[in-house]
């Protein structure tokens, strides 16, 4: 079995179930919906590309239209062009003020606010320098510090966006946030890249969009795994007991 017939094989268990149950006709080739016990199930996409309509956005719809196939509602968000600030390690965002950064004046809190009314979180960046790209570094440390409480058990995936090279470094990195809050990593077909550079190319990458699309059906197969079983499913975890390299 390819490594592309590996991932879809869930999905094709889900259509075939919904199937025999008589709840999809098996000649229609489009997605049915899913839907969790207390309502529709909600996925935020946080675009942290300064650009508005770019590539890393065209990565990000091509997965928030197959969520939707799925019944699920998504949400396209992005940081924006203004500046954002960067995490002082202050603790003020524990000590008093609940779960929001002490910062107001940029689009942390908005994102913090939206994570907690959401199922899942898809993460894209355009690559520089072999990096994600530093505003959405910045403020994602803050929403991971500040409001870590709320992504814990959400599923998670990143998309790393380039012309040409550095997007695997880029895309680990960001991996990263997600092992660290006991956020279950989406997979796809590949690493979720996508390579284009100027305007509209990403959706020439016809291996990057299906890489999306395939992304998008595994989040939705988990999402209603997770909400058929019930939160209270989730894993007993020990209290944390850090160790420094150093004593």
């Amino acid at each position: 079995m390819t490594a592309g017939a590996a991932v879809a094989a869930p999905v094709t268990a889900v259509l075939k179930t919904a199937e025999s149950a008589g709840l999809v006709d098996s000649e229609q080739t489009e997605i049915q919906q899913v839907i969790k016990k207390d309502g529709k199930m909600k996925v935020l996409l946080i675009n942290g590309s300064p650009r508005h309509n770019g590539n890393t956005f065209a990565s990000l719809s091509e997965a928030s239209k197959q969520l939707q196939k799925y019944g699920i509602e998504t949400e396209i968000f992005q940081i924006g062009i203004k500046p954002v600030r960067f995490c002082l390690n202050c603790g003020g965002c524990r000590k008093e003020n609940g779960g929001k950064c002490v910062y107001d004046d940029d689009v942390c809190n908005e994102i913090i606010a939206k994570i907690q009314s959401s199922d899942a979180l898809i993460v894209g960046a355009p690559v520089y320098y072999g990096q994600p790209n530093g505003g959405l570094l910045s403020v994602m440390q803050r929403v991971f510090y500040a409001g870590g409480r709320f992504v814990q058990n959400k599923p998670a995936a990143a998309v790393a966006v380039c012309r040409r090279g550095g997007a695997t470094a880029a895309f680990q990195s960001m991996n990263m946030m997600f092992q660290m809050m006991n956020m279950p990593v989406v997979t796809s077909q590949y690493w979720n890249i996508v390579y284009g550079a100027s305007k509209g190319e990403a959706q020439l990458d016809d291996e990057g969009m299906q890489t999306m699309r395939t992304l998008a059906s595994n989040m939705a197969w988990l999402l209603k795994k997770i909400h058929d079983s019930g939160s209270e499913d989730y894993p007993q975890r020990e209290p944390w007991k850090m160790t420094n390299f150093i004593r």
